[in-house]
């Protein structure tokens, strides 16, 4: 059983589990009004992914004919303006202790991003972070289009979570279970970005029939390092190229929880798994943390997320 790790530390010794997004400066400069109130959500659609007319799609999250493959795993740069890729970016918070973070999140409706509770919620003091705001298809650091990174654009209005971490805190199975978060912002930025869809997909057919046909895309905190071969125009820093994976699986359950095989990093809570289908994207799992070996950072098992919520949430269940 792996569960039972916390963001501090761990009961074996031989691992750390990551959580939290890593760290950033740049802070969204309006607090904004929140609410948890689930019956105010409203969220329209009927989890169909959406690609408006005037952008380009893409199946390859890079330029050119192939990607650039670099370090111990297999993740590429996501440095498509094309969609989907246009729909993933990342979400800048500032916690309780005035601590500036950010995870991933994914468009899933006009202005309604989509992301893990720990990133909305302060996990050791239960309470609401603050000053969100959604960055879209950030690429070494660049937006597509500059003035959305405005200081009065992509502020949340509204968030609402699936837990607020009490009652056994970050280490509840349950907890994890329950982490995820969606975001309204102030922006329908999907009608120019687009947005994923989304599908609840049995754990048995994932586990038994998407072997490898998933993919993943992340801000991870430890991705890319230019100093490596193919990755040394993307200057701006870590966590700020988002890193994508193909041939991903969910490979178990466990306690309702799905376990995937997905390269992760702080950063990267939050990030969808997704699978194609008739050729559009939609997310069926939501990554939200991983147990690694603290020498090397490689991953032990990553933890996503059951879809099956947001049915709940509009109704389909």
């Amino acid at each position: 059983m792996l569960f039972g790790a916390s963001p501090k530390n761990s009961d074996r010794q031989d691992t750390g589990f990551t959580a939290l997004g890593g760290w950033i400066s740049v802070q969204a400069q309006t607090e904004s009004p929140i609410s948890p109130n689930t019956e105010q959500l409203n969220l329209v659609g009927d989890g169909k992914p959406f690609k408006p007319a005037d952008l380009e799609q893409s199946e390859k999250p890079y330029d050119g004919d192939r990607g650039i493959i670099g370090g111990i795993d297999k993740r590429m740069p996501m440095q498509s303006r094309y969609y989907p890729w246009s729909a993933i970016g990342r979400v800048e918070y500032t916690k309780t202790n005035g601590e500036s973070y950010y995870c991933t999140g994914t468009l899933i409706a006009d202005d309604i991003v989509l992301t893990n509770a720990h990133c909305v919620i302060d996990t050791q003091t239960h309470q609401l972070n603050k000053e969100f705001r959604f960055l879209p298809n950030v690429i070494n650091g660049k937006l597509q289009s500059p003035g959305d990174i405005g200081k009065v654009q992509n502020i949340a209005k509204n968030v609402w979570y699936g837990t607020d971490f009490k009652n056994g805190g970050f280490d509840s199975v349950k907890n994890q279970s329950n982490d995820w978060a969606l975001i309204r912002i102030n922006q329908p930025l999907a009608r120019k970005y687009g947005r994923l869809g989304w599908k609840s997909v049995s754990s048995s057919t994932l586990i038994k029939q998407k072997q490898g046909k998933l993919f993943f895309v992340g801000y991870s905190s430890d991705y890319p390092d230019p100093s490596k071969e193919g990755l040394e125009s993307l200057t701006a820093g870590k966590g700020l190229t988002a890193s994508y994976q193909d041939n991903c699986s969910i490979v178990s359950e466990e306690s309702n929880l799905l376990l995937h095989d997905c390269a992760t990093a702080g950063g990267a809570s939050g990030g969808p798994i997704v699978d194609r289908i008739d050729g559009m994207p939609y997310i069926v799992a939501l990554n939200n943390g991983e147990v690694t070996i603290p020498s090397t950072g490689q991953d032990i098992i990553n933890f996503a997320v059951k879809m099956d919520f947001l049915d709940k949430l509009v109704g389909r269940k």
